[in-house]
């Protein structure tokens, strides 16, 4: 099986923490050279020195806020100015929990920029560079609510839904250019958001934390939440020359706790 990537450049978005720092790890286990995107500096020193280079890598850093739309197409034209980007991790934070029906329009808007159109801004600025290569791998970090919507997560079911609409748009679009697009969908996994999500839920509910983190773990068939390493990994493999023919899904890593087929 090829997963050899050390002729490749990954962009991976969110990567201070959680599963966008374990992708750039994935990634650079597997060759690839990696720039990690967040908003903290210090800690995305931190990332890239703890990434593997086995392969000689030199792995940098490009800070930015990807709610700041209008700024955000002048910081990638010099990241891809100065080295052509062939892997792309869309990947940022949740918006805040709470029903569709109490959320204002700015809320909707909000999310809208930061999940979807920071993305799409992403997207077009590596293009070029994947087309030259006629080589491209475009992978989103969405959520299981783009098949069944998570209760309480109102604005966030309705914008991952958009993102994953606009995902297969683009695998369709990109494909005869040697580019795939592909969307992972984690289950409750063991991060600071899931951790956000827990304390808000007990506030709501009047319940010690570990009982609604225990209540939460219970709804998955292994009986726990996946670590980010585990999304990670299907990550990088979707990245790899292995995957060339997996184009357009939306992939659940979710440990089997959704319902639906």
């Amino acid at each position: 099986m090829d997963l050899d990537l050390h002729s490749r450049h990954a962009l991976v978005c969110g990567a201070s923490a959680g599963i966008g720092r374990a992708s750039a790890h994935e990634l650079a286990l597997l060759g690839a050279t990696v720039t990690v995107l967040a908003r903290r500096a210090d800690t995305l020193a931190e990332v890239v020195a703890s990434l593997p280079r086995d392969h000689g890598q030199r792995h940098d850093v490009l800070v930015a806020d990807l709610s700041q739309t209008s700024s955000l197409p002048q910081t990638i034209a010099k990241l891809v100015a100065a080295q052509p980007v062939h892997i792309l991790i869309n990947n940022t934070g949740g918006p805040p929990s709470g029903p569709a029906h109490t959320a204002q329009s700015a809320d909707f808007v909000h999310a809208f920029n930061q999940q979807l159109i920071s993305s799409h801004i992403l997207v077009q600025a590596v293009l070029p560079s994947m087309r030259a290569a006629g080589w491209g791998r475009i992978v989103n970090i969405v959520s299981t609510s783009v098949r069944e919507p998570v209760p309480n997560l109102g604005v966030s079911n309705t914008i991952r839904g958009a993102v994953a609409s606009w995902a297969k748009t683009l695998s369709r679009e990109l494909a005869s250019d040697g580019i795939t697009v592909n969307n992972v969908l984690p289950g409750y996994t063991d991060t600071a958001r899931i951790a956000q999500l827990i304390r808000e839920q007990a506030v709501r509910s009047h319940r010690p934390e570990d009982e609604v983190r225990q209540a939460m773990s219970a709804t998955s068939p292994n009986g726990r939440f996946a670590q980010p390493a585990e999304i990670a990994s299907v990550v990088a493999f979707l990245c790899a020359p292995a995957a060339s023919y997996v184009n357009g899904v939306s992939l659940a890593v979710d440990g089997g706790r959704m319902a639906s087929i």
